[in-house]
């Protein structure tokens, strides 16, 4: 046995010893029964006592340590030929062919491998493998509710977490994604926060694919739609800078700073083009910079967002997002800081033609601005505490909006597969999805994604996987059910139709409220005074409640009318087949045509 601590005191500092001996039992204090004390209880009878022959177990709750997986790839090279070959050289392969073939076992080697393979293409011949016996049965599908599931999460590898301010997928299917992490508020990032953005394989969320190591923290991140190795960012300090993923984390060529934007780029897109290598930038500094990644010396143009159409650098309105469709090459849409929306030109002849429109509508900056992929005339906004959906035609409303949500609305995208289908994003952490087909009121799907603010969203081309980025820089991979990513039945049809009908309707009531502006203003000419304007303003108002009361009754009319019609025919076909209504229902029938016909009198 080994000592670990010796005792160095001497026995006579230890005191007296102790010695202990038996002795018999003492009584110290005996306790005398009282009777009187009895009145004081009540005997239980009978007793019931529960017990448990089971054993005693107790429950915990342990997380396991997270399994990092790591990827390898190896590549196989053409093997099997002799040393004194080299099989990158094509005369010595033909040499050596040549030698082969002249070989008898290789003649007797064929004819034996020949039959075997004969027998082989006579079963193909005979029977098709691949062939569908039941294709042209139709499967009746039931149903199902509309439901999302999360696949996997992506979390930000640094200590100190930045926000996932944007998204973007592989062009070539669904296997890697792009996310672009900025802290965004003002002066609210710490010297030591990592600048870093990363490229993720969709499968492997424990460790990102690719580093981007920019300059300064990248706002926004686009993969270029023609060549999956490039990619586009707009930096927090305005720069613009490229990545070619097989040349590195470092970026392959930055804009100068002198030339570049004078505030954070909020969005890049890549332009539609023979050589894929031109795009263009925005920024809250006002300005719309257009670049070819061959050239980042300078811009190649530039456009003021002027409201005023003159191209005055001092009362420009800050970019927060843009919008392009390549189907219409030079037109493209800002959404500004101050709520509005500019649709411009980039061909156009002068400078004031450039900015070609302008749709005001919100109360503070539009975070998401896309055209439908269905309707490109219709295009959805996302700002305040609201989304709306508007048309080109119609610039002083829109003609479709969410009601006002008790949280901040983000970011939204439309569903590149279903026109009738888009999603937002709350500051609540919520996600919802808007069928408008199916409910107008309140979104058809709402997710609690998680316990933070939502920041982007972005769908892939598939329309079934959704990416949400979050405050703390975790972006969710969502995957949807069925029913919300394949089209419906006469859904174009019935979109189509919905949004001629809003169109129609705001075009009435602009038309009305512009005659009710030209009436004030000549009464106003004939020297009326401003108690008689202050009546006009109300005979205005009242006129507005009053056109949309008859546009709705005119709707319910109609909606009464076809029920009519659809009712006699019903009566004529029962009629026919020799049914008999009751008394009752020819009464009510004879009511309603009198009453049909008194409201259009």
């Amino acid at each position: 046995m080994e000592i670990v601590y010796v005792y160095t005191k001497k026995r006579a500092e230890f005191g007296r010893q102790c010695n202990f001996s038996d002795r018999a039992a003492e009584l110290h204090v005996d306790i005398v029964p009282d009777a009187s004390l009895m009145e004081s209880f009540i005997e239980r009878n009978p007793v019931d006592r529960g017990t448990q022959c089971v054993q005693e177990m107790s429950e915990h709750e342990i997380n396991t340590e997270r399994y990092e997986t790591d990827t390898r790839g190896i590549n196989h090279t053409e093997g099997g030929w002799p040393k004194d070959v080299n099989p990158s050289e094509i005369e010595q392969v033909m040499r050596y062919r040549k030698k082969v073939e002249k070989d008898e076992n290789y003649i007797y080697t064929l004819q034996g491998l020949a039959g075997v393979v004969e027998k082989c293409i006579r079963q193909n011949n005979a029977i098709d493998i691949y062939e569908e016996y039941f294709e042209n049965i139709d499967v009746e599908e039931a149903e199902e509710p509309p439901s999302a599931r999360t696949i996997n999460v992506f979390r930000d590898p640094n200590e100190k977490k930045r926000t996932a301010t944007h998204i973007s997928w592989y062009p070539d299917g669904p296997k890697k994604l792009a996310i672009a992490h900025c802290n965004l508020d003002f002066q609210g990032s710490d010297p030591e926060t990592s600048m870093e953005s990363y490229i993720w394989d969709i499968e492997n969320p424990n460790k990102p694919e690719m580093t981007l190591k920019p300059v300064s923290p990248l706002v926004c991140l686009e993969y270029n739609p023609k060549d999956s190795h490039i990619l586009l960012g707009g930096q927090y300090n305005g720069q613009i800078a490229f990545w070619d993923t097989r040349k590195g984390s470092q970026p392959a060529e930055v804009s100068p700073i002198e030339h570049s934007h004078k505030d954070p780029a909020y969005k890049t897109i890549w332009i539609q083009s023979k050589t894929g290598n031109e795009c263009f930038s925005a920024s809250s500094d006002g300005q719309v910079l257009w670049w070819d990644i061959r050239k980042m010396g300078e811009p190649t143009e530039v456009l003021y967002l002027d409201p005023t159409k003159k191209q005055d650098i001092t009362k420009v309105h800050g970019a927060m997002t843009l919008e392009y469709e390549p189907t219409m090459p030079t037109k493209f849409m800002v959404g500004t800081e101050q709520g509005t929306v500019m649709s411009c030109n980039r061909k156009a002849k002068t400078p004031g033609e450039k900015i070609v429109a302008l749709y005001p509508g919100h109360y503070g900056p539009i975070y998401a601005l896309q055209r439908n992929p269905f309707f490109p005339k219709n295009f959805l906004t996302i700002g305040d505490w609201t989304a709306r959906i508007w048309s080109e035609d119609i610039r002083d409303s829109s003609i479709m909006w969410t009601k006002n949500h008790t949280s901040y609305l983000t970011d939204g995208c439309w569903s590149p597969l279903r026109p009738a289908v888009f999603f937002t994003t709350k500051k609540n952490g919520t996600l919802d999805i808007w069928d408008f087909i199916f409910k107008q009121n309140d979104p058809t799907l709402s997710l609690q994604v998680c316990d933070e603010a939502l920041h982007s969203i972005r769908v892939q081309d598939n329309g079934r996987l959704i990416a949400t980025g979050s405050h703390s820089g975790t972006t969710t991979l969502l995957e949807l059910s069925d029913g919300l990513c394949s089209l419906q039945r006469n859904e174009k049809a019935l979109v189509t139709a919905m949004f001629e009908r809003e169109t129609r309707r705001e075009k009435i009531l602009d038309a009305r409220h512009r005659e009710m502006k030209l009436k004030e203003r000549t009464k106003s000419s004939q020297g009326q005074d401003e108690p008689a304007l202050e009546e006009n303003n109300e005979f205005e108002e009242d006129l507005v409640a009053k056109s949309e009361t008859e546009f709705f009754e005119l709707i319910e009319k109609e909606k009464k009318k076809l029920e009519r019609e659809k009712a006699s025919k019903d009566l004529d076909e029962e009629k026919q087949d020799g049914r008999k209504g009751s008394p009752i229902q020819e009464v009510d029938e004879e009511q309603e045509k009198a009453e049909a016909e008194g409201t259009e009198k």
